[in-house]
């Protein structure tokens, strides 16, 4: 659970530092002696992070069009709606709702996604497509483990 929390934390903070300014700071804050981490957790922990923000693959997601914890408020099939979205992307033609999952091993299909993380994502994109109607709302999670990312089917 801490592992998690600390990579939601280095994934919402290191973007908006220079690229070559992120490993660094990523390693001093996770060197806090009150995280209580081993050098080898540091370590870990750093090299998944920065595994994550590296990785061409993920670069839309960190660029300039991208956000950190963004809250989402709406009402969704009569229900009221309170969440936060650990990145949200908007180009031209669509919005990415991306969330972080740090499970090990995370699943292969989608089809094996646990139904919470599935609701999750509904709820969010039913929210986000009022509010942007003529974009394509895609939901990603992003399996930091692996790393991996996996869009969810509307």
């Amino acid at each position: 659970f801490k592992r998690g929390l600390l990579i939601h934390r280095l994934m919402q903070t290191l973007p908006d530092l220079p690229p070559d300014a992120r490993e660094g700071a990523a390693r001093r804050y996770l060197a806090r002696p009150g995280h209580e981490l081993t050098a080898e957790r540091q370590d870990e922990i750093a090299s998944e992070t920065m595994r994550v923000l590296t990785d061409p693959r993920f670069a839309r997601l960190f660029g300039p069009n991208s956000r950190a914890e963004v809250e989402v408020v709406g009402l969704v099939t009569g229900r009221a709606l309170s969440g936060r979205v650990d990145r949200l992307v908007i180009e031209d033609d669509a919005v990415w709702i991306v969330d972080y999952k740090t499970n090990r091993p995370p699943p292969v299909r989608a089809e094996d996604v646990p139904p919470v993380y599935v609701r999750q994502m509904e709820a969010y994109r039913a929210a986000l497509r009022a509010i942007y109607p003529d974009k394509a709302v895609r939901c990603v999670l992003l399996w930091t483990d692996t790393p991996a990312l996996m869009e969810l089917p509307p």
